[in-house]
């Protein structure tokens, strides 16, 4: 993954460990040996989130970047579309950009049916309820850093991707979805590829989309 990042593209490279068994950390520091700007943080608590938020901490602490890309370290996003994620951004016409695999091309397999599933309730869900269309909760997506500020991220697991596209229509952010490409990703997930993260990844999905329902809407009439 690291080796597929645009390198022109990028000034720094946060690698967030948070009890992985599979020397990403040491792989991370090998690739910063080797000349990537490549920083490791640390977060013994658990969860997506809960890596998001160290990685911002860090970035918070040492100065913070005018725009923040996320991308998952499993290679199932390709890292050579980043620039189409920040262009919409750099261009001045978006605050918050999503990279769609519904837009885009997913290799056979890429997304489980459960996963399908889920994503087309959520987008439905706000949909009927804020009136905002997205196809869309990939993980794979950049935003201004003063935008991502103003939302106060807090979720620390599966609710991550959703809390923050939920807090952008209700903070009146510009919001564009380009089509990024997917593929089957390295290892087994741990929201799709259980049963109880499946259905808790579901869970906090849906409470954030009612949770914030009403602001959403708000800041779509403003």
């Amino acid at each position: 993954m690291l080796s597929a990042v645009p390198a022109a593209s990028v000034q720094r490279i946060i690698i967030c460990d948070n009890g992985s068994t599979d020397r990403s950390a040491s792989l991370a520091n090998e690739a910063r040996e080797a000349g990537l700007p490549v920083e490791v943080v640390f977060e013994p608590r658990r969860g997506y989130g809960s890596a998001c938020l160290a990685g911002l901490a860090h970035l918070r602490r040492t100065g913070p970047p005018e725009v923040v890309v996320f991308l998952d370290g499993d290679f199932s996003d390709h890292p050579e579309e980043l620039p189409l994620l920040v262009a919409p951004i750099a261009e001045g016409r978006a605050d918050l950009v999503i990279g769609s695999r519904k837009l885009g091309s997913a290799e056979p397999g890429a997304m489980l049916p459960q996963a399908r599933f889920g994503n087309a309730l959520a987008v439905f869900l706000i949909r009927v309820l804020t009136g905002f269309r997205y196809t869309d909760l990939g993980p794979f997506r950049a935003i201004r850093w003063d935008a991502l500020e103003a939302l106060a991220m807090e979720d620390p697991d599966y609710g991550w991707t959703c809390e923050m596209q939920m807090k952008a229509i209700g903070a009146g952010l510009r919001i564009v979805e380009v089509p990024v490409s997917y593929r089957r990703r390295v290892g087994v997930s741990k929201i799709t590829g259980t049963l109880a993260g499946t259905l808790f990844a579901g869970v906090k999905i849906l409470t954030w989309v009612f949770r914030h329902a009403k602001a959403a809407r708000s800041g779509l009439d403003r």
